[in-house]
């Protein structure tokens, strides 16, 4: 029933249920024990916490969001992991979003649809992943809309991850949306510094490498690496196969030349303050442009008359200084990352629409170019 890789070969074995229910392939490592919780992901791994202890009943559905190797994933298969403790019967079915639409395609072609709905409605655990790529799919809507109605008025749990909000999934089904936010919405973000140390600690801790990571170099990835919990880990496995390859003791000189690709790429963008300015200097262009404040733009507002040129400061924040969508956020009062990537793909079909808001936005570009 299920498609998934786990990582590093963990995993639990398919086993056949008397219902004849394949039970779907999980990571073993992805456990409620073995997830470091911090400000950045506490809401999700409580509501996470909350629909193992009681599925179908607290939280149904529960949404997800956030960026790439954030976690979304080890919570989902965590509640799959308590739930199946808790009652090893548990029919599970654990899918992408991707998955789903090729099964769809599949069973239309061999006029199977009467298989495919008793296989996904009958389960008691619904887990679907990436449902962001329903978007534009009318037919997979329009399965995963009775899929979703099915399973939810029966009352089984229902569980969803995306990379945005539902609200923020383009040519999502206003029904879809609607029924993706009946439950409780909860986002990840990325962990700070503190949270970062913690990660890779447990990290150590699980693979037995305390004595072979000094925490003088956990704190140095920690420091160098921001991006997602899945890059801290590839720094660890970089540096391991590194330090085997060298015949040589981990240090944080070792560190810093096994993970040479990273700092550079720190060296080369200009200092957060730098870019915190030059950021500022776009949102005052642009609130010049379109008659408004900067600090209209910074504001929580969200009349048409602010939201199109704080789409446009986002968006040309993102062109002209490549800025993290999480660093974009927070130049906007604190945004949450879906909410740019709303904004930046908005700005790209409205200037393919209109020509005439396309040479402003190109107008405001290119003043910027030329600014030193």
């Amino acid at each position: 029933m299920d498609l998934f890789v786990p990582q590093n070969g963990a995993s639990i074995t398919p086993a056949r249920r008397d219902n004849s229910v394949i039970l779907s392939i999980l990571n073993d490592r992805y456990v409620f024990d073995q997830f470091v919780v911090g400000r950045s992901n506490e809401l999700a791994t409580a509501a996470a916490t909350a629909v193992s202890q009681a599925p179908g009943k607290t939280y149904n559905p529960l949404f997800i969001y956030g960026a790439t190797g954030l976690g979304k994933t080890h919570l989902m298969q965590a509640i799959a992991h308590e739930i199946l403790r808790r009652n090893p019967t548990c029919r599970v079915m654990y899918i992408s979003t991707e998955q789903f639409t090729n099964d769809v395609i599949t069973s239309i072609a061999r006029r199977a649809m009467h298989d495919f709905r008793r296989r996904y409605r009958e389960t008691d655990l619904l887990l679907v992943d990436d449902v962001h790529f329903l978007g534009g799919k009318e037919t997979t809507q329009e399965e995963f809309f009775h899929t979703f109605n099915a399973v939810y008025e029966a009352g089984r749990q229902i569980v969803l991850t995306s990379d945005r909000s539902p609200s923020e999934i383009p040519r999502l089904e206003a029904r879809l949306v609607s029924r993706f936010e009946w439950g409780m919405v909860a986002d990840v973000s990325q962990p700070d510094l503190e949270h970062r140390i913690a990660i890779l600690r447990q990290k150590s801790q699980v693979d037995h490498l305390e004595h072979t990571i000094p925490d003088d170099v956990l704190h140095f990835i920690a420091d160098h690496v921001q991006a997602n919990v899945r890059e801290l880990e590839g720094s660890i496995i970089k540096l391991l196969a590194f330090a085997s390859l060298k015949h040589r003791v981990i240090t944080v000189d070792l560190a810093r030349e096994a993970l040479r690709d990273k700092l550079k790429a720190n060296d080369v963008a200009p200092p957060r303050s730098s870019r915190q300015d030059r950021m500022r200097f776009i949102q005052q262009r642009v609130a010049h442009e379109w008659a408004v404040s900067v600090e209209g733009l910074q504001s929580k507002t969200r009349t048409k008359m602010l939201t199109v040129p704080r789409q446009v400061a986002m968006f040309l924040s993102r062109e002209l200084l490549g800025l993290q969508l999480v660093e974009i956020g927070q130049g906007f009062g604190g945004r949450d990352h879906s909410t740019v990537i709303h904004s930046l793909e908005r700005v790209s079909e409205m200037m393919k629409e209109d020509s005439a808001f396309r040479s402003r936005v190109e107008k405001v570009r290119e003043s910027l170019r030329h600014e030193p």
